[in-house]
């Protein structure tokens, strides 16, 4: 039986008709299920490279279908993750507000409508399926965690009104134990009172990482007015209550310092979340007995609350879903409908490597030879042994390899990798390549044979291969790994099983036969503008758009050149399709000129008068330097550099000419 399971939104990448805000729908995504077994699987946004997207999963649906080498007609489901009735009402209330959108007043022919605008073909409506959110959440936890029994808990912000419910897990059978209204929601709290941080949706493991910095204590007092504890697990949340903590706290603006009031409220605000969880698992564990917790939804990617779970002793083994957030609702659909309909189980899961396979070395060197100007390239006998030997000499690299990851972590395939002893390779690689926040933490992957010796496991699990954990480090080691530690002595862990990825096991223990140390630093290769790279192409550009010393695809280990500035113009220019260009005039009565993606907060950017007539004319045929014809040299120079900013934001798409 093939199952095709989806999440995410009606429009196209270049489309804003129905045009969903971020809290509604985001992490648009597809997963292809064969009878229990994911054989592909992956998130909009890997191929539209815009973050988070909540548009239109349709080129993701047909990406797995070419992956497994199907087509539609071959599909026998198609899932989609929210209950048909909550579909159908949020589609009426949207046309009742905004009658100017398409008529579309059914989810299944929401479904249908997706499918056809991508497919250009409909499907038979009796073959649409629809999940509950938290079900579909609550699958991928406990199925795919190959245990017979657990209690189970998924929690996010909210989804169709509930924002988590607690199951127990018993041979493949969930029973539901409880629902929290959204009311209630974990998620809206920390969403809430990040927002005194500066930030906002998606923000929340940011806040997280800065919590070690602050003291708890400052401000319990006020948070503790936020949530009350009551018996048999229950509590009540105040959200209503959070603007109180202005008399606390003035608030930090967006890209403003960050003073000591704001590090102890991420303190305060952390504890909060595993005071509530604790509190309510506690009760639970204590109810059925079980000694597994497996957990799913957005709030389960707080690895440092999952980090308390495993070391609570309630728990002989805790499973997080890697793919805990809404894209996993495109997984948890497919595996439930596919279980339901053949009344058999689904396959533990082994691995994430669902998406965008690498073509093999010729095909790769066949791509880079067109970026020759720019780059050389040289096929190697060992990868693993060249990649160990640039880390061990101080060396950033880029690492891609087989499959893509599915979910929000790179976990070997496509990652930025580094020495993870010295303390200043975090500063060194946020100036290279993410320009984010300094106190932002690091994480190490390690031979999962060796994970005892640097990290303080629990006896009855030693197995953590998707970040999903913070782990204490031995006290040791933590000077040891100096650019993976975090200030509080902790780390977010990965595992490393040869069986699972040999290449990647291989590349760490070449490394630590060089050093000592089997653990390499792990950062998802993107910038700070874009999701993690995809394909080769995608890893090109990263690596020109950043300082990265050396980029390794498959067997081929690349190095920039140093080439003249005019060498950039040389590159064919094109606009990503959810951008747009415009001219207007401002109070004053002058031109101004602007780049503007256009999704609901798409970010702007104002642009020359010359950058703006030439991408309002790239047609992705024409170079730069064609399309600027006539330019003076001074003006050229300028414009280079305006160029490869507007590259580096991923607001211009750059390729050789073919």
């Amino acid at each position: 039986m093939l199952t095709l399971g989806f999440s995410g939104g009606i429009d196209r990448d270049h489309e804003r008709l129905f045009d969903f805000a971020y809290d509604e729908i985001h992490d648009s995504a597809a997963v292809l299920v064969r009878n229990g077994v994911v054989i592909a699987g992956i998130e909009q946004e890997r191929l539209s490279r815009i973050k988070h997207t909540n548009k239109s999963a349709g080129p993701a649906m047909r990406f797995c279908l070419e992956q497994a080498g199907v087509t539609l007609g071959d599909v026998d489901a198609i899932a989609y993750y929210a209950t048909e009735q909550y579909t159908d009402g949020v589609l009426r209330e949207m046309h009742l507000k905004r009658p100017g959108v398409p008529q579309l007043l059914t989810g299944r022919a929401m479904v249908q409508h997706v499918v056809e605008a991508e497919f250009g073909r409909t499907i038979p409506p009796e073959k649409v399926h629809f999940v509950f959110h938290h079900h579909a959440h609550a699958v991928t936890a406990f199925q795919m965690s190959g245990l017979h029994e657990a209690l189970v808990m998924t929690i996010d912000g909210q989804g169709e009104g509930v924002s988590g419910v607690i199951y127990s897990g018993r041979d493949g059978e969930l029973s539901v134990l409880r629902s929290i209204p959204d009311r209630h929601s974990l998620g809206f709290l920390y969403r809430d009172v990040i927002r005194f941080h500066g930030y906002d949706i998606f923000d929340e493991y940011k806040v997280m990482g800065l919590a070690p910095y602050g003291d708890a204590g400052r401000f319990r007092r006020a948070l503790r007015s936020l949530y009350e504890l009551l018996p048999d697990g229950e509590y009540r949340l105040h959200l209503d209550r959070v603007t109180d903590l202005y008399a606390h706290i003035t608030p930090r603006r967006k890209g403003g310092p960050f003073t000591q009031e704001h590090l102890d409220l991420a303190a305060g605000l952390q504890e909060a979340l595993e005071i509530v969880g604790t509190h309510v698992i506690r009760y639970f564990a204590e109810l059925t007995g079980h000694r597994h917790l497996c957990m799913a939804g957005g709030v389960a990617h707080n690895c440092s609350m999952n980090g308390k779970f495993v070391y609570s002793g309630l728990f002989d083994r805790v499973f997080v879903q890697p793919a805990s957030h809404d894209a996993g609702g495109a997984l948890g659909a497919a595996l439930a409908v596919d279980q339901q309909t053949r009344r058999a189980g689904v396959a533990p899961l082994t691995d994430v490597f669902w998406g965008t396979d690498l073509p093999d070395t010729a095909t790769i060197l066949k791509v880079l030879d067109g970026w020759s100007p720019w780059l050389e390239a040289s096929p190697q006998d060992d990868p693993c042994e060249a990649g160990a030997g640039l880390m061990a000499d101080g060396k950033v690299i880029g690492w891609v390899q087989g499959r893509s990851e599915f979910g929000p972590r790179a976990l070997g395939n496509r990652s930025i990798l580094a020495d993870p002893r010295p303390a200043q390779h975090k500063d060194l690689i946020n100036r290279m390549v993410k320009k984010r926040e300094a106190y932002r933490p690091f994480a190490p992957s390690v031979l999962e044979e060796r994970v005892a010796d640097f990290f303080v496991v629990p006896p009855t699990q030693r197995d953590f291969p998707y970040m999903s954990v913070v782990l204490q480090v031995q006290p040791e080691q933590r000077d040891v790994l100096g650019a993976v530690t975090h200030i509080d002595g902790t780390a977010r862990v990965q595992t490393v099983r040869e069986q699972v990825n040999p290449r990647y096991w291989r590349l760490i223990d070449a490394f630590g036969r060089r050093t000592g140390v089997p653990v390499v630093l792990n950062t998802s290769f993107n910038n700070h503008a874009e999701p993690i790279v995809d394909s080769v192409e995608d890893a090109i550009v990263c690596f020109l758009t950043t300082d990265l010393h050396a980029l390794i695809v498959g067997d081929a280990l690349i190095t920039k050149r140093a080439v003249p500035f005019t060498q950039w113009l040389e590159l064919v220019v094109s606009r990503p399709t959810s951008l747009i260009v415009r001219e207007s005039r401002d109070q004053s009565g002058d031109l101004t000129h602007d780049a503007v993606f256009n999704y609901s907060g798409g970010k702007s950017r104002s642009v020359s008068s010359t950058m703006y007539t030439a991408l309002a004319m790239a047609d992705g045929r024409q170079t730069m330097a064609q399309l600027t014809k006539g330019v003076t040299e001074d003006v050229r120079a300028a414009l280079v550099d305006e160029l490869l900013e507007l590259w580096s934001q991923r607001m211009v798409i750059l390729r050789p000419m073919v």
